[in-house]
């Protein structure tokens, strides 16, 4: 009787075994091998020549870009190349495509400042056509004739009045772009690669929304080769509900505004804003919901309990918090009538600035060190322990740690020496602190947050960099545009762990890295040059920086402003002591109270993302409909395990759908707006 129980036993843990084999995300049997090949050099060609025009174009237009879209795009049509040449696509080759598309599309255009860490990424020339403006706007009547030359051709130079980057005026801004970028590549490889090490090998931490790139580039990568799995399906039926949803959310306002005197809007872009109406009820509260799709499927991904915890306390915010302190008097500056946006800025200035973003990020980061060195002292034989990452896994292509280390302190040093020869005049420890101190450590809190929470919540201190140049005495202007090394390269970890769950070796992503900094450099001058030639920007051509970029310019100047001599005091508005101490107090009793209690770790965390002045009731609620859903009825429906599967896929075939869509109707837009040129 027992001996022949035994075989039933045995087919039946057999069978077990295939079905979660089945229903994980990313097989385990797969190889680490190269994703750097001949066919990512040529859609590097592609995305530079076809992408990334359209990507300036439609940020300029509606504020968006291609940096969600072209990378499924770009998959999709080197599968299709590869289909009829009997090529199958490696899923490592995939995730590489979609890396190489997110690099190329993402213009970073609006961004103040000469910042490295976004040059890496985004195209380095954005920002002189943002220094054009600025030196050219009225808010910087004053100023303006106090900047340097590396920063933008005078106030009524020929190459401003005739709107054009080929000129010898251009040369020094040009250089100096370069140069931050070439070192931005370094500092952000370098530095993220150890923090990865930290997160992923030592910690362990689950970065849940990892799995939702690299699942969505293994599905494409199968039917490269013909097959129709089960990833290819829900990958599909993400794409048709991407396709849907963009014709009303993407195509009808972008198409429409060309054909119309005004763009049509079938939902409001991105929210719809309900504070004005809601001003006696809920005085000084922001209240509206999110209209893009994506906000409900994101609950689907992201773990149960941050989900939660991020809605409980943004709900507490909303209808509790925020109208008690305004009858209190500490949101003074709110006034009815404001919208959403305005009502933000002035609550964050007032009372969430110091209270969340200054007083919680502290204790966040303290917890997250305490967490770290706990780890590493924990004795070698028992979980957790730092035996752990002693050696990491064979044939990811890791590197001599000692190496990463050298080139992020050359390169810092680098950003210092840079910094102190642009402007003398400002103190070079300051700068050797953000370096040395402040971008590892802020970085590391990002990659901590990422990894528990798919985001940087309460990763950043705002107004940190604004904040020391007031602080330190300095008097001028021009170290508001030098590359100050104050970064977060936390970005970069999450892209660390996709290679590693497609089993992509590690120096494909360098290789790929250095490929598209040299093609962004020679692309992004080209296609700037030409769109800011077709209009001025800003103008009614680019309606989106036309509407936002003034208000931008002014808040940038209000700080330029308040180093000079006679500035305005900026500074003792924003920080106010007792709401840090009161923030750091809330939540290490938050922290204690849910330790005592054993709640789930990932409640606490949620919870703090919440306090953060970002976590909108308009994007929170629909995340948490999407949450409860998954866990409630798909989850039930097709079972835990494998709709813990089906979700990342259908996320990102979302993406991929509403990528398509909007690539469609940008390209409409472009070829009207050049053959209206050529006519006229």
């Amino acid at each position: 009787m027992v001996n022949s129980n035994k075989p039933q036993k045995n087919e039946q843990i057999s069978k077990s075994s295939e079905q979660d084999e089945k229903w994980q995300i990313i097989p385990d049997n797969l190889p680490y091998e190269d994703g750097f090949s001949g066919r990512i050099i040529w859609a590097a060609f592609f995305v530079g020549l076809i992408m990334l025009p359209g990507s300036i174009y439609l940020e300029l237009v509606t504020g968006k870009s291609f940096a969600g879209a072209a990378e499924w795009v770009t998959i999709i049509m080197f599968i299709e190349i590869s289909k009829r040449l009997f090529i199958k696509l490696k899923p490592q080759e995939a995730i590489i495509l979609y890396w190489l598309a997110a690099g190329l599309a993402a213009t970073g255009l609006g961004a103040s400042g000469l910042s490295a860490g976004s040059s890496v990424h985004g195209a380095p020339f954005a920002k002189m056509i943002w220094f054009q403006y600025l030196i050219q706007s009225p808010q910087a009547d004053g100023l303006a004739q106090l900047l340097p030359q590396w920063v933008a051709p005078e106030r009524g130079s020929e190459s401003l009045i005739t709107r054009t980057l080929f000129s010898i005026e251009w040369l020094e801004p040009i250089l100096l772009a370069v140069l931050v970028s070439i070192l931005g590549l370094v500092n952000t490889l370098s530095l993220g690669y150890l923090l990865f090490r930290i997160t992923a090998d030592t910690e362990r931490l689950p970065f849940p929304l990892a799995p939702v790139q690299a699942a969505g580039a293994i599905a494409l990568a199968e039917s490269s080769a013909g097959e129709e799995t089960w990833r290819w399906r829900l990958f599909t039926i993400g794409a048709m509900i991407g396709l849907a949803w963009g014709i009303l959310y993407v195509v009808v306002p972008t198409v429409s505004g060309v054909v119309l005197t005004k763009a049509v809007e079938v939902f409001p872009i991105p929210f719809a804003d309900f504070t004005p109406r809601f001003r006696d009820v809920l005085p000084a509260s922001p209240i509206g919901i999110g209209t893009d799709i994506a906000t409900l499927l994101v609950g689907f991904v992201l773990p149960f309990w941050i989900v939660v915890g991020t809605f409980i306390s943004s709900f507490i915010i909303t209808f509790i918090a925020n109208p008690t302190l305004y009858h209190f008097g500490f949101l003074y500056s709110w006034s009815p009538g404001m919208s959403t946006i305005p009502t933000s800025i002035n609550n964050t200035i007032d009372f969430w600035l110091s209270f969340s973003s200054i007083g919680v990020s502290l204790v966040i980061g303290l917890i997250g060190l305490i967490a770290f060195f706990r780890t590493l002292l924990r004795k070698p034989g028992r979980s957790g322990g730092a035996k752990r990452v002693v050696k990491p896994p064979s044939g990811r292509g890791d590197f001599k740690i000692s190496i990463p280390i050298l080139l992020w302190v050359l390169s810092t040093l680098c950003f210092i020496l840079l910094v102190y020869y642009l402007e003398p005049m400002f103190p070079i420890w300051i700068s050797a602190i953000f370096g040395f101190v402040w971008t590892p450590f802020f970085s590391y809190i990002g990659a901590r947050m990422i990894g528990l929470t798919g985001s940087p919540y309460g990763s950043s201190f705002p107004y940190a960099r604004e904040g020391s140049f007031y602080l330190s005495g300095y008097k001028g202007v021009a170290i508001w545009f030098a590359p100050v090394p104050l970064f977060d390269h936390s970005g970069v970890v999450a892209t660390f762990r996709q290679l590693e769950l497609t089993r992509t070796r590690f120096p494909s992503l360098v290789k790929l890295y250095i490929l598209s900094l040299v093609l962004l450099i020679v692309f992004s001058f080209l296609f700037y040059a030409l769109i800011w030639k077709l209009a001025p920007i800003p103008s009614s051509a680019y309606p989106f920086v036309e509407k936002m970029w003034p208000l931008q310019a002014t808040m940038e100047t209000i700080w330029i402003k308040s180093t000079m001599p006679g500035g305005s005091d900026v500074i003792g508005r924003l920080i106010h002591w007792d709401y840090i101490s009161a923030g750091m107090g809330v939540t290490f009793a938050l922290y204690g109270i849910l330790s005592f209690l054993k709640a789930p770790p990932l409640l606490f965390y949620g919870l703090v993302a919440g306090l953060s002045t970002g976590a909108w009731i308009h994007y929170t609620l629909p995340t948490f409909v999407g949450a409860m859903l998954g866990r409630f009825y798909f989850g039930r429906r097709f079972g835990q395990k494998r709709w813990r599967a089906y979700a990342p896929i259908i996320l990102a075939g979302y993406g991929c759908g509403l990528g398509l869509i909007g690539m469609a109707a940008v390209s409409l837009v472009l070829i009207a707006k050049s053959t209206s040129q050529i006519m006229f």
